[in-house]
């Protein structure tokens, strides 16, 4: 890739975890939200429009900052975008279709919990430099407490291959984004980056949804459907990303894609406050598991910080 022609601003790894735990929060209420959405919709269609909002407040949001998207769009490497946007469009579409063959439950965990191993891994690939060994026992920690949190290791859950394979491949889409992404946030302004890979992805994603689910027919989702679909595009999509975007200029892709393992969380706070779910006991134990995990992968992410004298 080329290098940046943008200015790199400092790195402050504090901030940039507060940001991608935020957006963490945020995507923890997609759930609840979805499941408010209207049942004739097809997932495929969520997937796809929350996409479309999500790149639609990006474009609107840099027209009220008065950001010149010509000049700006440049710096960008523009098959790291189109990489990018490929890797967004195809997390949002294998998810959807792994936790329908899957489970919620079993989908979740696998789609949520192997993202950060593959962004190990690719990680490792990459930069030829494995992730500090607190940092995988912190990722892998949180990833059991999560499987613990969704409920994976009770009784009675119907594993079907195919699911498995979908969740593992949206995993692994979301980990490869994350890393195009980090370099893309390093060449333009996160809120630039970020609009030219969700155009992209909303433009990947439209398509294969008509292809797959059919005909969109939003006069049957009524103002509630409306209401949820703009919620998952602007608040659960655009905010959560241009905050992760913005975080991924403070910390490593690695480090990221497993703060990301906060969004189980808030969906079972929600899970107990707005659907009245009552947890087992194991669900609490993943709770600290989770919060445990991240713990080590923060203090292992300021660490590194602090070494290189940041």
């Amino acid at each position: 890739m080329p290098a940046s022609t943008a200015a790199r601003p400092a790195t402050h790894p504090s901030v940039g975890v507060l940001m991608a735990l935020l957006a963490a929060l945020l995507w923890g209420t997609t759930g609840t939200a979805q499941s408010l959405a209207p049942a004739g919709l097809s997932a495929y269609w969520v997937g796809a429009l929350r996409l479309v909002v999500a790149g639609l407040f990006f474009l609107l949001l840099l027209r009220v900052r008065g950001v010149t998207w010509r000049a700006s769009a440049a710096r960008l490497s523009w098959p790291a975008v189109l990489l990018g946007g490929s890797c967004m469009a195809a997390y949002n579409l294998a998810f959807f279709a792994g936790v329908k063959s899957s489970g919620i439950a079993v989908g979740t965990a696998v789609a949520i919990g192997s993202g950060p191993i593959w962004a190990g891994l690719l990680d490792t690939w990459v930069s030829r430099r494995a992730p500090a060994l607190p940092w995988w026992c912190g990722t892998v920690l949180a990833v059991a407490g999560g499987a613990l949190l969704v409920g994976v290791a009770e009784g009675g859950l119907q594993v079907r291959p195919q699911g498995i394979v979908l969740c593992l491949a949206a995993g692994f889409s979301y980990a490869a984004y994350v890393l195009v992404n980090k370099r893309l946030v390093n060449q333009a302004a996160p809120a630039v980056a970020t609009c030219a890979v969700f155009g992209t992805a909303a433009l990947i994603a439209a398509p294969l949804a008509l292809l797959i689910a059919g005909p969109l027919h939003l006069g049957s989702t009524g103002a509630g459907g409306t209401a949820v679909l703009l919620y998952l595009g602007v608040v659960a999509t655009g905010v959560s990303y241009l905050l992760f975007s913005h975080a991924q200029r403070h910390i490593a892709a690695s480090t990221a894609v497993t703060l990301a393992l906060g969004e189980p969380i808030t969906a079972f706070v929600l899970a107990i406050v707005v659907v009245g779910e009552q947890p087992r006991p194991s669900a609490f134990a993943g709770l600290l598991m989770v919060l445990a995990g991240l713990a080590v992968v923060i203090w292992t992410e300021l660490r590194a910080a602090r070494r290189v004298g940041c």
